[in-house]
This record gives C-alpha cells, sequence and structure tokens, in this order.
C-alpha cells in the first residue's frame, strides 16, 4: 500500500514546469495535429504517462470533475496520486466530467457519453485525454480546419481504430462537442471540436 510519503512526485519546478506545459497544451489546440512536446516530470503513478501526469498537475484542481477508465480507476497509486497532487474530484457520471483520463482506446466509452456543452456555453464539455502507442508512426491522418494552413498530416497508432470515425459527429455538434487530447509519453496532439479529420490508411 503506496502511502503519501512515498508517492511519486509531482514537478520539480512547480510554476516553470506549469507554464511549459499549459503552453504546450496551448500550442497543440492552437495548431491540430502538431506534436508538441510536454517538458518531462519527476515521476508518475500507475498507467499514467509522463505528458498525462504533466497535464494533470497543470489543468486539474478540486474545480475539475475527472472522470477515469476502469484501469486508472481500479490502480489505488493513481487515484492517491491526483487525489494529493490535484484536489480534482473523481466521477463515476461521464456526462459531469471537465476531463477524461483514458489510458488506451481501448478503454474508451462513446464519446455522446460525454458532457458535449449546450449552445449557449459549448465551454461546458469534456477534453478527452487518451494515450496511444505513437504520435509519429501509424496510420496518416489528413487534418483541416481552424489552426492548420490547408492539410496537416498526422502519423499516429491509434485505437481504437474507428475513433476519428466517430469524432465526424462533432462537426454536426458545433459549437458543441468533446475536445480530444493524444498523448505518447510526453508528446501530445489536441484535435480540437473545429478540426476535421480523413483518415488515409497507410
Amino acid at each position: 500500500m503506496t502511502t503519501i510519503a512515498e508517492l511519486p512526485p509531482g514537478f520539480a519546478d512547480k510554476v516553470l514546469s506549469a507554464q511549459s506545459t499549459f503552453r504546450s497544451v496551448m500550442d497543440a489546440m492552437a495548431r491540430p495535429g502538431s506534436v508538441q512536446r510536454i517538458v518531462p516530470m519527476a515521476g508518475t503513478a500507475g498507467s499514467m504517462m509522463r505528458g498525462t501526469a504533466a497535464i494533470a498537475l497543470t489543468l486539474f484542481d478540486h474545480d475539475t470533475p475527472l472522470w477515469l477508465d476502469a484501469r486508472m480507476s481500479e490502480s489505488s497509486d493513481v487515484l492517491k496520486w491526483l487525489k494529493f497532487h490535484t484536489g480534482a474530484p473523481v466521477v463515476q457520471d461521464t456526462s459531469i466530467a471537465s476531463f477524461a483520463l483514458i489510458s488506451h482506446g481501448d478503454a474508451l466509452p462513446p464519446l455522446e457519453r460525454f458532457a458535449l456543452g449546450t449552445n449557449e456555453y459549448p465551454d461546458r464539455s469534456t477534453t478527452v485525454i487518451i494515450q496511444v502507442d505513437s504520435l509519429d508512426s501509424g496510420r496518416s491522418f489528413e487534418l483541416r480546419g481552424p489552426g492548420i494552413d490547408g492539410v496537416a498530416t498526422l502519423q499516429a497508432s491509434i485505437k481504437p481504430s474507428d475513433l476519428f470515425v466517430c469524432l465526424r459527429r462533432n462537426e454536426t455538434l458545433f459549437p458543441r462537442g468533446i475536445d480530444l487530447v493524444l498523448v505518447a509519453d510526453d508528446a501530445v496532439v489536441a484535435i480540437p471540436r473545429t478540426t476535421r479529420i480523413v483518415n488515409k490508411g497507410g
């Protein structure tokens, strides 16, 4: 049983690391499909990748309800680490979560179960963070939309394989819809709700 003293640490420099991580996430959101790097942190818990842990330390707090997939929610190390370092309340209801952490794409529930926001308050939606195998190899995807000059190409190894097909519903929901963040170790790619995706195969 892990005690508080045995928990992996958070940022070595809380302010600078949080600022750097925030910039990386914002750059990823502003330039969909671009791979951004997150400054490595001191430690992670359980199945969390370094990038996921850094995002949690930067964006989660006691006002951000958090939903975890089964692998993460059943890990006492992950739960203790999140509670100690972020204070974010873990909820069972996906529809009220500000953020969702998915340890692996196979554990992703149907996207319509998450909060999609409203026309008046589109920001009241869930940001879904999915850990993936790779953001520099695998299938090629064409991305179009705001923040992209023409077409951006993302190469990634992602599960579920039909993830981007499911995301196409976002196009019909705008300004509602979810925002997606993909994490592979310390690399991060954002797919905001305004982005249109085409699977090129390969």
